[in-house]
């Protein structure tokens, strides 16, 4: 396929072109050129209309099959534009989808996906009635009124069906972290920008060999895999990227997904440091917007400077300062930051990190363990040591054993016949 791109750059913010060429790439797209100007958005083609005159000049010499849009376009400008260039006009959210498309392989990520396009198409078909009512004869697609009525209808039925699959999804997965939070498991989600080398990540700590390419959206199925926090148990899941503006559509339709962030202990906000600072900052930024809205900003957030083998130790320093002074400045709370190379599996500073954090978790509570059977002594060392941590022993008639231990574990532990008391 090939593509013509174009960009509105608003006169107080541009849009990351390298951005969305990839994005253009990624979906398989062949460029043929990029159209850009720099305006305040016209409300009937998102452009001027001297620049659409533009376009469909370079239409006519470049014959592509489709014009794409960096920018959102409303349902109204999207058939305004169509009608004008006489072309298929898609804008980035879109193209986005279609990457989606393309990546998407378990069943809980199609219909994500599937949910996520007809959430899309809701408005446009929405407005192909109104137009039709009008006496306008742009159709949806082509359709007549009644077959455009009938499609509305069965978007809204599919889209109910979709909700009620994706629940009991969400019902499964709710008894597997239940029952991963019983056996002693802390829950660590990565989160962060597309492209920031989650999965690599993710490939280091669980030592896994996922696919992990340098491409947008590589992971849409959620993936979770063991591994260990200086001997204690845990859990990675790797999620879904972000990208900047989510919109609302793309995060109820990818929720039940981006839940496993909301529901995680820890949050490893990953970010690329060989990239410049100005790209840092924007996609750190994006990254907090998405979790306020998934109302995760209150969960300890590790932010992992990912890439270090591209860079170097004094652009490392560097740019954590700049992370420091802008999460002051913009009060936004975080555990730390830390420097990783996934690639190379160099993660001792994130393990130490993680080490630090994992004892001022809500799940841990300072607890007092009586041991009064000596034999049993081994085995309720063994099982703390893999969910908690031992702080101080004293052996005697009565083993008394001192450690944090996960509020969660107190059923398994007490069901040895041993007796738990908060220390006085």
């Amino acid at each position: 396929m090939k593509a013509i791109g174009i960009i509105r750059h608003s006169p107080n913010k541009r849009v990351n072109r390298e951005e969305f060429e990839e994005l253009l790439r990624s979906a398989g797209y062949e460029i043929l050129a990029i159209v850009e100007q720099v305006r305040e958005e016209h409300p009937k083609y998102n452009i001027g209309p001297g620049k659409l005159q533009e376009v469909k000049e370079l239409i006519k010499e470049l014959n592509p099959d489709r014009v794409i849009f960096a920018n959102p376009l409303t349902p109204s400008q999207s058939f305004n534009i169509t009608k004008e260039l006489r072309i298929d006009v898609i804008d980035k959210w879109q193209l986005v989808l279609e990457i989606f498309e393309k990546r998407a392989h378990s069943k809980e990520a199609k219909l994500q996906v599937e949910l996520a396009n007809l959430q899309y198409e809701l408005p446009l078909v929405k407005e192909a009635i109104r137009r039709i009512k009008l006496g306008d004869r742009a159709g949806f697609k082509g359709m007549g009124e009644y077959q455009t009525q009938q499609y509305l209808k069965h978007i809204r039925y599919r889209m109910g069906k979709i909700r009620k699959e994706l629940e009991k999804v969400k019902a499964d997965r709710e008894v597997k972290r239940k029952r991963r939070e019983e056996v002693g498991f802390i829950l660590v989600a990565l989160a962060g920008y597309t492209n920031a080398g989650k999965s690599t990540l993710l490939n280091a700590l669980a030592d896994e060999n996922i696919e992990a390419k340098t491409q947008m959206f590589t992971t849409l199925d959620t993936t979770t895999r063991r591994f260990t926090i200086n001997g204690k148990r845990a859990l990675v899941t790797d999620t879904v990227g972000f990208i900047d503006d989510l919109p609302p559509f793309i995060v109820e339709a990818f929720h039940s997904t981006l839940e496993e962030i909301v529901r995680a202990d820890i949050v490893l906000l990953v970010l690329d440091s060989s990239e410049p600072w100005k790209e840092i900052k924007r996609k750190f930024l994006a990254s907090i917007e998405v979790l306020k809205e998934l109302k995760a900003l209150d969960k300890p957030i590790l932010v992992v400077l990912n890439k270090k083998d591209l860079t170097s130790e004094e652009d490392i320093s560097d740019k954590k300062r700049a992370i420091e002074e802008l999460v002051n400045r913009k009060g936004i709370t975080i555990s730390g930051i830390v420097s990783v190379s996934a690639k190379e599996r160099d993660l001792e500073e994130l393990y130490s990190a993680l080490e630090n954090l994992m004892f001022t978790l809500p799940k841990y509570k300072l607890f007092e363990i009586l041991v009064r059977e000596k034999e049993k002594v081994p085995k309720v060392m063994a099982l703390i040591n893999s969910i908690g941590e031992v702080i101080d022993v004293k052996y005697g008639e009565t083993t008394r054993i001192s450690a944090y231990i996960q509020v969660g574990m107190i059923k398994s532990l007490t069901k040895m016949g041993i007796e738990l008391r908060h220390p006085s």
